[in-house]
């Protein structure tokens, strides 16, 4: 059995139904035999949402408490998708950071992972099942919650796989390709068929 990890993002996981499609495509690669960890981001545009009610609240938001408010984004992503995966028969379960212990250093929004206890996912993993991972978060030795900056649930997602040694990490989003800019955004992005490492 290899072990993969796949990243979803927070398009891939923007409402109830990309969620349900997302439970379709894990059950899949775990009927195929493989382990999974799945790392989440927040709902698309949930992030941004809590920065602003806390903005609504000071100008200048203590990167402590903005950790606390920004972190709860994924907390509902990996229930969801837990509920999901149970419900198609695939038994999960869903960690937050501080719960499997991703231990960072104490810059608040911008913290770096130090190491990442593994003994609850191995454990989960052995026992069979899909173990899904906030993103994004992870906690200092005082038992703060930390949050990695924009885009730490890629960060999150390529550690887990370093830490456990994964055959494969997996970085899902909802275009088919890379483009010369967001074809959200910009109507005449285009594809690129071949880029170089730089």
């Amino acid at each position: 059995m290899a072990l993969i990890v796949q990243k979803f993002g927070g398009t891939s996981v923007g409402t109830v139904e990309r969620i349900e499609q997302v439970a379709d495509k894990v059950k899949k690669f775990r009927e195929a035999g493989n382990d999974l960890v799945i790392v989440l981001s927040a709902m698309s545009g949930e992030t941004n949402r809590l920065i602003d009610l806390a903005k609504q609240i000071s100008d200048q938001p203590l990167p402590r408490e903005l950790d606390m408010i920004v972190s709860t984004g994924e907390q509902v992503t990996i229930g969801l998708l837990s509920m999901a995966l149970n419900k198609r028969g695939v038994p999960a379960v869903s960690y937050t950071g501080s719960q499997v212990r991703i231990l960072t250093d104490s810059s608040h929004t911008k913290a770096r992972i130090l190491k990442i206890d593994d003994q609850k996912i191995r454990a989960d993993l052995k026992a069979g099942r899909v173990v899904v991972v906030a993103g994004f978060q992870g906690v200092d030795e005082l038992g703060n919650i930390t949050t990695l900056g924009r885009g730490g649930s890629d960060t999150t997602g390529v550690a887990l796989s370093a830490f456990h040694d994964a055959a494969a990490t997996e970085i899902y989003t909802d275009v088919d390709g890379v483009y010369t800019t967001d074809p959200r955004v910009v109507a005449k992005a285009q594809r690129l068929e071949k880029i170089t490492f730089e």
